[in-house]
């Protein structure tokens, strides 16, 4: 018998399980949700529960083994993946989660129980999982990147069969995947920027595009800029938090971290003149906002930069939905939002500013990232090489 706590410890919450162990010993096992008191009651309750499953599974093995694998290896492959997700929950970030779980609860699962209803773990196929992947690419269209994002959801599910002895061998492992699509990213030109910024003025989408375009910044980035992070006395601007969304618990949620994706994407960058008036604009407009707004105002997200007239944060989705839009109403080019970035990125190389700056301006963990995404960008330092040894086939003639 488990008895199961949660514990408040400096604001943040723990888990403590106390159990007797198969020699009669009084064990416990106290450990950190990760999670602080304040609003996170429930997802520490589901914490709770699982650690307290996964201890009787540990404890249920040490004491029948054999019957404990028997039972475990008539297993449904389908069931094994539910709770899979839920052993992996903890372990991994809130986003990757939700990741994890719309392609595995929504897509993977659904398919086999159609096709496969029943169908043991250990009888799982390879040419199950290469006729579901040939499904999906065929059927719904889905590219073979997706592809590959399943394949590494049901991979690392059944890498874990594997290592807890549910599986003798990974069948994952004997399945070709297609071939990678290369997207072939067509950044705005100096002109194109000139003539976004001119259409995007007074638009609720103006500050975001232009800090977008300006500093190269992903979307999360530019979503997730705090107040504290603009230092008017010294002119800077830091890249230190995001905002994201993911599926949890099947509703789309705001994730908000106070860190970047890398330890290289926390930077600090010049704050130009043009964008501190425009953001000194905007403080003091949302300041108007929430005096007229009273009560009605949405105090939750007052260390932002990008709200609303409410004071509600502009949410991803909003942003990657509305920018299309936003430019087939002003008679613009389409592209990606993301593709601001690649345009800051593609200016930055023609107004001849090296890889290395650039790796340092958009926050790359290293420069040969920089290099992979803009290789087209390098062509020019190559013609300079070629021509730099030119001279020694002046002597060479052609036929």
């Amino acid at each position: 018998m488990i008895a199961a706590y949660l514990r408040d410890r400096n604001g943040v919450y723990y888990t403590d399980l106390r159990y007797t162990d198969a020699d009669g010993k009084r064990r416990q096992e106290c450990k950190t949700t990760g999670l602080k008191v304040k609003g996170n009651k429930h997802r520490a309750e589901v914490i709770l529960e699982e650690r307290s499953l996964e201890l009787e599974k540990r404890l249920f093995l040490k004491l029948n083994p054999e019957e404990a694998v028997r039972n475990e290896k008539e297993i449904a492959f389908t069931v094994f993946l539910r709770n899979w997700l839920e052993i992996v929950r903890p372990t991994v970030e809130e986003t990757t989660f939700g990741a994890y779980h719309s392609a595995v609860a929504n897509r993977i699962i659904p398919y086999f129980d159609e096709r496969y209803p029943g169908l043991r773990l250990v009888d799982l196929t390879p040419k199950m999982i290469q006729d579901y992947y040939s499904y999906e690419l065929s059927h719904n269209g889905v590219s073979a990147n997706t592809i590959k994002h399943r394949h590494a959801n049901i991979h690392r599910a059944l890498g874990y069969a594997f290592k807890t002895g549910l599986l003798d061998v990974n069948p994952a492992d004997r399945v070709d995947l297609p071939k990678k699509n290369v997207f072939e990213t067509e950044p705005y030109t100096e002109k194109d920027i000139m003539q976004l910024f001119e259409a995007v003025k007074d638009t609720p989408l103006e500050l975001i595009v232009i800090l977008t375009a300006f500093y190269g910044l992903r979307r999360e980035e530019v979503l997730g800029l705090k107040w504290n992070a603009v230092d008017f006395d010294n002119h800077t601007i830091t890249i230190k938090s995001v905002v994201t969304e993911a599926y949890l618990d099947g509703k789309c949620q705001l994730v908000e971290k106070n860190r970047t994706k890398t330890k290289s994407s926390f930077r600090t960058l010049p704050l130009v003149p043009q964008i501190e008036s425009l953001l000194r604009q905007a403080k003091a407009q949302q300041e108007e906002y929430r005096e007229l707004c009273g009560d009605c105002y949405n105090m939750n997200y007052i260390d932002y930069v990008n709200v609303n007239p409410m004071g509600d944060l502009i949410k991803p989705g909003y942003v990657s939905q509305q920018f299309p839009i936003f430019l087939k109403r002003a008679g613009l080019r389409k592209i990606r939002f993301h593709d601001l970035r690649h345009s800051c990125a593609t200016l930055m190389y023609a107004k001849g500013v090296k890889l290395k700056d650039m790796q340092i301006w958009l926050g790359h963990s290293t420069i040969s990232t920089t290099s992979n995404i803009y290789t087209h960008l390098d062509f020019d330092s190559k013609l300079d090489s070629a021509n730099a040894i030119l001279g020694v086939l002046t002597d060479v003639s052609v036929d």
